[in-house]
């Protein structure tokens, strides 16, 4: 662990600064889930609806693959820079993709967009670090857990209303005001980098962990579904994926200064932490996924009802993030947490294995409040433990590859979920294909078939609720192997 500084920086800008990454970090957040409601009205407008996954693809794709690029960069050039370029990319893009007259257009305005969003989820953790003593790095990092989660439920929400009261445009341009007003206030109260040293930028490595990331997010986003994984093409992607990160490796091992330094993988809190990031990324993402087309379908909920009852699950993480903030902050530890965590969402997946086409809504909002309670309480843990032993030069870095394990988490796991969905609904005989199923659809089949889909869908969904069962308790074994190292009270110096 590094040595502890002398001096700190002003309380209240301090608070200033957090609030201001919190709001960037919300904008970041909701851009992945706000279009979702708009895109009909998208397409009707734009056309191109065999393009329309690229939208979030693309997103997805150029937001994970620059993550551990600005953490590398924050730590030689200084945090304040590259939030600077990351709102820049972010705004730009925001302001294409309102103006896009095309779905090719709107896509690569998204990937532009997705190049300062990814800065923004790295960034803003790393921020903390450079500001907030360990012991209360937790409070913070609850906080933007429930930024995050908040994001999850009202994106949806929001996308339909800015539709239904304005137009599709008003999703991105509404970024461009709050996020002006956001980098103006972090930028007047975050301390400048106040030592410049010479650096040798890895680029070799740099180069070929974007080409690894960029074939495994596509691997993972396209096979199984527009390209079948028994194809050339997604075989071909594999294989090339897989050269590329065994390429990385052994750039890694020969680098001054690595993109990703391996030797960080030796740290008990750094290997654990990152396989936890991984698997929660798995658990999240791969079960939200498909909860709304269960609620949709199988139960016959609107969209607007199915986005409230998922509100149990954002209470939930608010609730407990909160909790493990105060109790790493009053007694510096914090291996109990990630471990009573997974227990609690392994707990949750027990409920939803019993779920099915009578489960009342009571029922459903407990499962989601005892899923949210668990990752609430890893969510601020497994950033705070990095930050709490890496060396402060490598702190940007090994924050942004906890971002990085969790976004591939979550793609593989939708990605294999999907394909098990697909193959599990395609046991159905009479049914429209899955990529169709809607609420709007659903009312257009006979009675006896939408009797037929609704327990399809909810046939289909129970062996991915018995494997994040699996990777939970997969998760309770990892955080069981965690070291602590008892957080401190060091604070940052007033020059980053």
């Amino acid at each position: 662990m590094s040595p502890a500084p002398t001096d700190t920086a002003p309380q209240g800008s301090i608070f200033v600064v957090i609030l201001s990454i919190a709001l960037l970090l919300l904008l970041a957040a909701l851009d992945q889930t706000v279009v979702s409601t708009a895109l009909p009205t998208i397409v009707a407008e734009l056309g191109g609806l065999d393009h329309l996954s690229w939208v979030f693809t693309a997103y997805i794709l150029t937001s994970t693959v620059v993550a551990p690029l600005y953490g590398k960069l924050g730590d030689l050039y200084g945090r304040r820079v590259m939030v600077y370029a990351a709102v820049a990319l972010f705004l730009i893009g925001s302001l294409a993709c309102a103006m896009s007259g095309s779905m090719g257009a709107l896509i690569a305005s998204r990937a532009l967009q997705g190049l300062g969003g990814g800065g923004l989820f790295v960034l803003a953790l790393s921020v903390v670090g450079d500001v907030i003593a360990p012991k209360d790095r937790g409070k913070v990092q609850g906080v933007f857990a429930a930024v995050f989660s908040l994001s999850s439920v009202i994106g949806p929400l929001m996308g339909g209303w800015f539709v239904d009261a304005f137009s599709w445009h008003w999703i991105f341009l509404i970024n461009v005001p709050l996020g002006a007003v956001a980098v103006v206030l972090f930028g007047l109260n975050f301390p400048h980098k106040t030592q410049i040293v010479g650096h040798q930028i890895d680029w070799l490595g740099a180069g070929l962990l974007t080409a690894a990331l960029s074939l495994i997010i596509l691997v993972c986003s396209l096979g199984g579904r527009e390209l079948p994984w028994d194809g050339a093409a997604a075989q071909a992607l594999i294989a090339a994926a897989m050269a590329a990160t065994a390429a990385f490796l052994w750039a890694e091992a020969r680098a001054a200064e690595p993109i990703l330094p391996l030797q960080l993988f030796k740290m008990n809190a750094f290997s654990v932490t990152s396989g936890i990031s991984f698997l929660q990324g798995a658990v999240m993402l791969g079960t939200l996924s498909f909860l709304p087309l269960y609620l949709q379908i199988s139960l016959g909920y609107s969209p607007t009802h199915s986005g409230f009852l998922l509100i149990p699950m954002t209470i939930g993480i608010v609730s407990s993030s909160t909790i493990s903030g105060i109790y790493m902050g009053r007694t510096g530890r914090y291996s109990i947490l990630p471990r009573i965590g997974m227990a609690l969402v392994a707990a949750a997946m027990g409920m939803m294995i019993g779920f099915d086409t009578t489960t009342t809504a009571l029922f459903f909002s407990a499962a989601m409040l005892v899923f949210g309670l668990g990752l609430g309480l890893i969510f601020p843990v497994t950033t705070t433990v990095v930050q709490n032993a890496v060396p402060r030069n490598l702190m940007g870095t090994a924050t942004a590859s906890g971002v990085m394990f969790r976004q591939i988490g979550g793609s593989v796991a939708v990605a294999v979920f999907g394909a098990l969905f697909a193959l599990r609904m395609g046991g159905f005989a009479g049914l429209p294909d899955t990529a169709s199923l809607s609420p709007a659809s659903l009312g257009k089949l006979p009675a006896e078939l939408r009797e037929t889909a609704a327990q399809a869908v909810s046939f289909a969904l129970h062996p991915i609720y018995w494997i994040v069962l699996v990777l939970a308790l997969i998760g309770v074994a990892l955080a069981l192997i965690l070291r602590e190292i008892p957080l401190v009270g060091r604070m940052v110096p007033k020059g980053e």
